[in-house]
């Protein structure tokens, strides 16, 4: 299938490892043009060589923190500039902590807010102007399943991606007769960097595996995800043939939603569902 993504230019956020790294390959090797951005200068030469790999059409790699509001400003004009506009815009950002609505302070509330909805916000109002010239814009929040089903050990998670998916779907109304949609992919754990990271920490006796597989279990199709499988649904999201296809959460869980609840949720998910951290 082509998906009309050609020359397209993408800017991905949190782009140097797990699902945002996945998703820069994947629009690469659709023959977009894709601009990656991550704080850790190290995992970042990786990861652009990793796109680089697959790329039909050309990669630009920065050192960028979206939660530095002028240098997210910065990144997205000199992308803009490179590549002479702006198409896609996926949104990935960090992972706010685990645990029950109560047992936070309001602090790490608005450390929450600060940290994953306004950095989320903030650069896809500045990307908009870029989308709406081009009169051809796909922007993409990369949140977590939280967005989409109520987890209770997840609360600061709900709460951010919640507001995220409200905002997506009113700059959905706004911007849909310039050219421009926006939708919210949603996923449930997936076997990122950090998933592995987590898992090794958790497991006895080299039980990493295990780990998966119990994970495993709470899924219709009896297995977690893989970060290329979360990238197929981005790259349609972003592409020509979803252009009917805004103001949407679309849940990839693996069914895991439809199990009801004997189908709970592993309590360190958190640390691992929805994008990698943004590094």
């Amino acid at each position: 299938m082509d998906l009309g993504l050609e020359n397209k230019v993408a800017l991905v956020a949190g782009g140097s490892s797990g699902i945002g790294l996945a998703i820069a390959r994947e629009l690469a090797a659709e023959g977009a043009h894709v601009a990656i951005g991550a704080r850790d200068p190290e995992r970042l030469v990786a990861a652009e060589r990793a796109v680089k790999e697959v790329a039909r059409g050309r990669v630009y790699a920065t050192s960028v923190d979206i939660t530095d509001s002028a240098a997210t400003h910065r990144w997205i004009d000199e992308v803009a500039t490179e590549f002479g506009g702006l198409h896609i815009v996926v949104v990935s950002g960090g992972t706010p902590p685990t645990g029950n609505a109560a047992a936070f302070e309001i602090s790490d509330y608005r450390a929450a807010v600060d940290g994953v909805l306004l950095p989320a916000v903030d650069l896809a109002l500045t990307a908009l102007p870029h989308l709406r010239s081009a009169r051809w814009g796909r922007l993409l929040f990369v949140a977590s399943e939280t967005a989409s089903v109520p987890i209770s050990g997840l609360a600061m998670s709900g709460v951010t991606r919640a507001a995220i998916v409200r905002f997506a779907q009113s700059l959905a109304a706004e911007v849909g007769r310039d050219g421009v949609t926006v939708n919210v992919l949603a996923p449930s754990a997936t076997r990122t960097p950090l998933l592995e990271r987590v898992a090794a920490q958790r497991a006895i006796d080299g039980g990493r595996e295990a780990q998966f597989d119990a994970m495993g279990t709470h899924t219709a199709v009896g297995r977690i995800a893989r970060p290329e499988e979360m990238a197929a649904v981005a790259a349609f999201l972003a592409s020509a043939r979803a252009s009917y296809l805004t103001g949407t959460v679309q849940l990839v869980d693996g069914g895991a939603s439809v199990l009801g609840p004997t189908s709970a949720h592993l309590p360190w998910e958190a640390e691992v569902t929805g994008s990698a951290k943004s590094e």
